[in-house]
This record gives structure tokens, C-alpha cells and sequence, in this order.
């Protein structure tokens, strides 16, 4: 709802209101009466022969949907978030419940989604489809494993990994072993995979070397899949990935060992998107799953595309923070393919917004005025940057119930000061009817834009400076220290002609520096890049700040150890 003053809500409407009940979201998702994927379809205007089915209710969407012209006519609202913190925000719940919301209203409307990875659903996070009555469905299928998209893009990446290490044993293509920049993934966090050598056991076993997994959200085929505007775009992109270089310093690309063409063929089915549905039965487009603060952080051009192709509106959403995935949505996705949103939607959380401002986690459900007025730098932070992309924004205030009404109404009112559009959103307790007024705000906001959005460097600039644009506009950085690998790997993208690419910068997703122990709004602060990687597939480069791993590690009880299943197939545990 949104508040004009949140103390003065008559009982009435409370009780019109009130919580269904407090289940799990697996209970929540198992509960639900799932309608056939076919019926999903007939919503979109798709008839039931151009599905590829994957049972009842998964299909996967010929690329042939799409059309340009209808894409350019309809509305994309960007979800996004202020800096994330260990209470969580709920960006995808966000997602979904305003795409049920925008329905309920009257809008047309599909949520486009990224694809969970197993790192995250095995690990601390959990799932990502969603919460509470703000679901997409079926949940099971889509937290694990889902359509397989995940597999095909691991297996293309180790199949380039396969040939590299035999062409080094036959020595077909001369390449020096020590430059090789590629390495194998695989959709799990393990940290003992990190560093590790091939090769071993003689001869028959290979030429040893260093080499290393990366989690295949990481990974540069799954880059090249959700920047992808067809399979023969995907095929040639795959072609330029670098691998390394020759004894002699020429470079070698994935075409030069002839793999391209198996590995497009093993992402054949993998670049279609993926059909399934929310809670209230509207449409769901899933598709694609780089992770935000090591990757691009957004589902793929393809799906983006047909959502838009077939709806007035779609709502997707970037990954962490706006400083990382909605500034690769902007700066990355919509160069390459030509998108711009229409609104932006910024997720801020009252427990979120008290943590940057000094309060313990464990003490996060506490009331705390003080802590909270001194965390809202954190998201005015944020919307100055969604200003200086020249795209309106709306600020949603994901509420949980130990929120206090003083404490919505300092966030409200403040956003209110700022010029900035506000509403509260309950999806997680009430589906689409907690987000109506949010999805009035959002129409509002995307009725008022008036261009595209501006980027915030040109690909043209030398690689130095979109690093320091980003670092000193989005982040806040006072300067930018290049470490020497940095700056040698600066010479290597020159002298592979890379230096007019956009930037995908990895770091910390819990702070706008290079340091996750600095939150609310650090200024002034120095940023180190350590190194660079090259993706000349994707068509980017990856400055990495600080510490960054591309392999994450398991906690010390992981997701996993509570996730059960019974004679019956009926899972438990996953969230």
C-alpha cells in the first residue's frame, strides 16, 4: 500500500488484508493449483504447436516470436535494489509480485527472470523464485535443475576446456600452456576446485598445468547466451572467446581449434526461453543466470525481447545492488541490444536500511529510528544514480512485519524530499493484491519517461577511464589504483583490439568499494583493480577489485543438508 500516513490505516482495511497464513514458500508452492503450460501461452497470444513442452508446465519459446517492432512498442521496467545486506532485500519477489500487481490493474504484464544457480540453492541463499504469494512455478523444478540450460552451458565451456588440453597434448595449434586464460565450470560452490592442476599421471594423462573451475554462472558461454540475438550470434560469439596465447604471442580463439560449432550445438535447445507461470497465474519468462557481482547479472536479450514482444509490459529484474547489475542492465545489456527501461525500480528494506546504518543483524527486528536515518544514505546513494541515467525511478519499500509505521514513514517521507516516487509493497504476504498501488506508482513512472536512458561512459574511452567512471560515479570512489597485472593486462585487451569494449567490473556486492566492511555511503575511497580478464566472446572485459572469487564456497551448514526427498518424489527443505 502506498502511505500517506501508515499510523492512520482503519482496522477495516487490516482485517481485508489479513495474512493468509505464514507458510513456507515450498508449502506455498506446493499448495498452489498449477494451470497447463498451454493455457500460460493462450494468455500470450502463442499457439499451443510453437511450444516445445517439458511436461505440464515448462516450455521452452521458439526465437522466432520475437519481433522488433512490437519489442520497441511496449514498456520495460528494471527491478533493482540499494546494497544488499544479510537480511536480504527480496528483488525477484519484488519481480513478480508487481508483474501480479500491473495484471491486477489491468496492465498486460510478464516477469522475466534469470535461472537459479545450484551454488546458491545449495549454499546460504536458497532458491530464486521467489517468495511468500510473490512465486513463480513450478518451484522445485525451477530452483533444480530446471529445463537443463544450466548443463548445456557447463558442458559447451568444459567441451572448449576438453580440446584446448588435447590440442596442447597433440600440439596442434602451438598454444603455450602458461598463457591459457580459460578455464572448466561446473553449477555448484566448491571451494577445492579453485586452484587446481591437470594433466597429471604421464604421457597418456596429459601435459600438466596450473588450471582452475569457476561456478558456471561465471562462466563466459552463459555471458554469451544471455548476449546472444540468435544461434548463429551465439555460434560466432563463442568463435572470438580468447583462450590463451602461442609460444610465438598470437593469439588463439575457440574458432582456431574448430570448437564453436559442437559447443553451439550442445546450447541448441539452451538459448530458447523458458515459459512457466506465477502463483496467480500469469506468465513467467525464465532464462539465463550470470551471477551480478562476477558477471552481468541479467537474464538473456532473447528473453527480454519475447516478453516484450508479447506483452505491454515486462518487468525483469539486475542482480544485487543497482551499483553492480542494473549498471551491467544499462551500461552492457541495453548497448548491445538496443533496450531501454522505461522506469526503474528500486527495492529498499527497512531492516536493510537500519543495518547500513549501524545496527547489528540479530537486532535488524528491533525499532530504531536513529539507525535507520543514518542508513538512507545508502539508498539516496542510489537514486541519485538512477537520476543520472535520466530514467525515472520508484523506490518500493519491501515490507516485513516487524516494521514499525514511524519507521515506513521515515523511508516515505524522505523519498518524498528527494522527488522520487514511493509505494509499500506487501507481495510476499498478498500476491498482486499488496502490490497495486507500486504497480499504479510504476505506470505513473513509465507514463512520465521521456528517452532513453544515458550510459554512463562511451565504449569508445580507454579502458582506464570507463574503469574510473563507474568507480567514481556509481561507486563513489575518490580514485583508482591499477595494480600491475592490471595494467599488463590492459596492454594484452590493446593488443587484441578489445579496447573498445564495455566494462563488467566483479567486486564485493555488499558495499559500493572494494571492501564489504564499508556500508551505508562510503566516499572518497581508493579502489584497487587487480586484474582484468578478457571476454571476447561476450564482447566485454572484467576488471576484478579486491578479493573476488568466480568459485564461491560452501558455509558452514549449508542449504543442503536440510533439503530432503520422500518415496513419493515430494521435496522438503528448499526455500
Amino acid at each position: 500500500m502506498v502511505l500517506e500516513n501508515i499510523a492512520n490505516i482503519r482496522p477495516s482495511n487490516i482485517y481485508q488484508m489479513a495474512p493468509k497464513s505464514y507458510l513456507s514458500d515450498l508449502e506455498i508452492a506446493q499448495a498452489a493449483q498449477l494451470r497447463h503450460v498451454r493455457e500460460i501461452a493462450q494468455k500470450l497470444g502463442i499457439h499451443e504447436d510453437a511450444l516445445e513442452l517439458y511436461g505440464k508446465f515448462k516450455a521452452k519459446l521458439p526465437l522466432n516470436l520475437i519481433d522488433e517492432n512490437r519489442v520497441k512498442q511496449n514498456n520495460l521496467v528494471l527491478v533493482t535494489a540499494i546494497t544488499p545486506t544479510p537480511a536480504g532485500e527480496g528483488k525477484t519477489t519484488t519481480s513478480i509480485g508487481l508483474t501480479e500487481g500491473l495484471n491486477k490493474i489491468g496492465k498486460q504484464a510478464t516477469v522475466v527472470l534469470r535461472e537459479p544457480s545450484l551454488g546458491p540453492v545449495f549454499g546460504v541463499k536458497g532458491g530464486a523464485a521467489g517468495g511468500g504469494y510473490s512465486q513463480v512455478v513450478p518451484m522445485e523444478d525451477i530452483n533444480l535443475h530446471f529445463t537443463g540450460d544450466f548443463s548445456a552451458v557447463e558442458k559447451a565451456n568444459n567441451l572448449l576446456s576438453a580440446l584446448i588440453d588435447n590440442s596442447i597434448q597433440n600440439g596442434a595449434h602451438n598454444i603455450d600452456p602458461r598463457t591459457i586464460a580459460w578455464k572448466r565450470v561446473m553449477d555448484m560452490n566448491d571451494r577445492a576446485l579453485r586452484n587446481i592442476v591437470v594433466g597429471l599421471g604421464g604421457k597418456s594423462g596429459g601435459v600438466p598445468r596450473e588450471e582452475g573451475f569457476n561456478i558456471t554462472a561465471a562462466s563466459e558461454i552463459m555471458a554469451i547466451l544471455c548476449l546472444s540475438k540468435d544461434l548463429n550470434d551465439l555460434k560466432e560469439k563463442m568463435g572470438s572467446i580468447y583462450v590463451g596465447d602461442t609460444y610465438d604471442r598470437k593469439a588463439v580463439y575457440a574458432r582456431d581449434l574448430n570448437a564453436h560449432g559442437a559447443m553451439a550445438a550442445l546450447m541448441k535447445d539452451a538459448i530458447k526461453p523458458n515459459l512457466v507461470q506465477t502463483l496467480e497465474g500469469n506468465p513467467a519468462i525464465i532464462h539465463g543466470g550470470p551471477f551480478a557481482n562476477i558477471a552481468q547479472g541479467t537474464n538473456s536479450v532473447i528473453a527480454t525481447k519475447m516478453g516484450l514482444t508479447l506483452s505491454n509490459y515486462v518487468v525483469t529484474e539486475a542482480g544485487f545492488g543497482a551499483d553492480l547489475g542494473a549498471e551491467k542492465f544499462l551500461d552492457i545489456k541495453c548497448g548491445y541490444s538496443g533496450l531501454s527501461p522505461k522506469a526503474i525500480v528500486l527495492v529498499a528494506t527497512i531492516r536493510a536500511l537500519k543495518y547500513h546504518g549501524g545496527q547489528p543483524l540479530e537486532e535488524l527486528k528491533t525499532p530504531n529510528p536513529g539507525a535507520l536515518r543514518n542508513g538512507l544514505c545508502n539508498l539516496e546513494k542510489h537514486i541519485e544514480n538512477i537520476k543520472m541515467y535520466g530514467l525515472p525511478g520508484v523506490v518500493s519499500i519491501n515490507r516485513f512485519s516487524a516494521d514499525t509505521p514511524e519507521e515506513l514513514q521515515i523511508v516515505i517521507e524522505r523519498c518524498k524530499e528527494l522527488g522520487v516516487r514511493v509505494a509499500v509493497n506487501e507481495g510476499w504476504e498478498f500476491g498482486g493484491a499488496g502490490v497495486q498501488e507500486l504497480a499504479k506508482e510504476v505506470v505513473a513512472a513509465v507514463e512520465s519517461c521521456t528517452g532513453p536512458y544515458r550510459p554512463v561512459y562511451d565504449w569508445n574511452d580507454s579502458v582506464e577511464y570507463k574503469i574510473e567512471a563507474v568507480a567514481k560515479k556509481i561507486y563513489g570512489a575518490g580514485s583508482v589504483v591499477f595494480a600491475p597485472q592490471a595494467k599488463s593486462d590492459i596492454k594484452r585487451i590493446e593488443r587484441l583490439g578489445l579496447g573498445k569494449s564495455p566494462i563488467c567490473i566483479a567486486k564485493t556486492q555488499s558495499s559500493f568499494s572494494d571492501n564489504p566492511k564499508l556500508l551505508g555511503r562510503p566516499s572518497g575511497f581508493e579502489l584497487t583493480v587487480r586484474e582484468i580478464e578478457i571476454a571476447a566472446g561476450a564482447g566485454f572485459v572484467v576488471p576484478i577489485l579486491g578479493e573476488m572469487l568466480r568459485m564461491p564456497g560452501l558455509p558452514k551448514v549449508p542449504s543442503a543438508e536440510k533439503i530432503d526427498i520422500d518415496e513419493q518424489g515430494r521435496i522438503s527443505g528448499l526455500f
